[in-house]
């Protein structure tokens, strides 16, 4: 009977443990409902924040000064906008650099030692790379990578009298 009573009629001792475990219980559910709630404000606060319109970025200029360049009376000038750390850079100046004569000045514009030209003219992305004449219009430019082939068949072009100054790019 003692036995009956006591699963029955569980003790002091017994019950407090059960309330300690209800609370315990009651606690981990209230710190999970309060990390679901933070998430779920998260979540949508990011679904209504609007994203900012997107920028033009990487563009070549369309106009240079002459003057900021070496050999400002050549007919043509190649400029190509480089950095010390791009191995694409080395490659674009290299295959440029072939183009240099006595009507095209070839001039390369590393940003660390030409940083005033790259701020000049918004350079944002390199190798960038520039024809321009003897106005200082720019008549080609690319951004990226350029083929050998693709580099100097713009610059013959550049150059073809009998062809209108604008059809210089017009393989671009």
């Amino acid at each position: 009977m003692l036995l009956m009573l006591l699963s029955v009629a569980p003790s002091k001792t017994v019950r407090t443990a059960r309330i300690a475990d209800v609370q315990d219980l009651w606690w981990r559910l209230a710190i999970v409902a309060a990390v679901v709630a933070v998430a779920a404000v998260v979540t949508l606060r990011r679904r209504r924040t609007t994203q900012a319109p997107t920028q033009p970025r990487g563009t070549v200029p369309s106009q240079l000064d002459r003057a900021d360049f070496a050999h400002p009376s050549t007919p043509w000038l190649v400029v190509a906008f480089t950095s010390a750390t791009c191995s694409t850079c080395s490659d674009v100046m290299r295959k440029a650099s072939v183009l240099a004569s006595k009507e095209v000045a070839v001039q390369e514009a590393e940003y660390v030692r030409d940083r005033k030209l790259h701020d000049r003219y918004n350079i944002d992305a390199v190798p960038a790379l520039v024809i321009a004449d003897s106005m200082g219009i720019v008549r080609y430019g690319h951004l990226g990578p350029v083929s050998a082939t693709d580099l100097w068949a713009a610059m013959a072009r550049c150059r073809d009298p009998q062809l209108p100054t604008g059809e210089c790019s017009a393989h671009e």
